[in-house]
């Protein structure tokens, strides 16, 4: 949530900057072209003046588009996956706080089961907004492909064990005896 804010922040901040830019270009080249003007009638300053405008507009607009509008896209292509992977037995959470787990699935609606009375509802996809199950899913795949690296690399540094070093001898010590 506080990363959604900075970047929110920072896209505004960006926005400001290249406007009070585009404001200082455009301003300067006002000046720049009634200078040339003055001095002499040709018409190629005209050019470079519309230049200088529009290439910090184009700047602004792809620093918005990779701040703002790619991640968005990104995280609604992630929930429609997520909200037509679903399953029956996955529990879900909706947008208004409903916590149920899947009965029944449809086109666009699924059938949940909430409460201890086992209530059903019927709700349509677009409502659903996290899959409890499948993250769990994950956190378990996850666990278990670690749990597989660590044994494999438990495997490898007992290999690298060194057996030319001299061990101890517990026959040259005399055992103590018990009175």
């Amino acid at each position: 949530m506080k990363m959604k804010k900075f970047i929110a922040s920072l896209s505004a901040a960006l926005v400001t900057a290249s406007a009070a830019a585009v404001m200082a270009m455009s301003a300067f080249a006002e000046d720049a072209t009634q200078a040339a003007e003055s001095s002499s009638s040709s018409g190629s300053s005209t050019g470079g003046a519309i230049l200088s405008m529009v290439l910090p507009l184009l700047i602004m607009f792809a620093l918005l588009y990779f701040i703002a509008i790619k991640p968005q896209k990104k995280r609604e292509r992630e929930m429609k996956d997520m909200q037509e992977s679903l399953q029956v037995g996955d529990e879900i959470v909706t947008g208004g706080g409903i916590v149920g787990i899947v009965v029944r699935t449809g086109d666009d609606t699924v059938v949940i089961e909430t409460g201890g009375e086992r209530h059903k509802l019927r709700i349509k996809t677009w409502a659903i907004t996290q899959n409890v199950s499948a993250r769990e899913r994950m956190k378990e795949a996850k666990a278990a492909a670690s749990a597989k690296k660590s044994e494999s690399a438990g495997l490898a540094s007992a290999k690298l064990v060194d057996d030319d070093e001299p061990k101890e001898k517990s026959e040259d010590k005399p055992k103590k005896k018990k009175k």
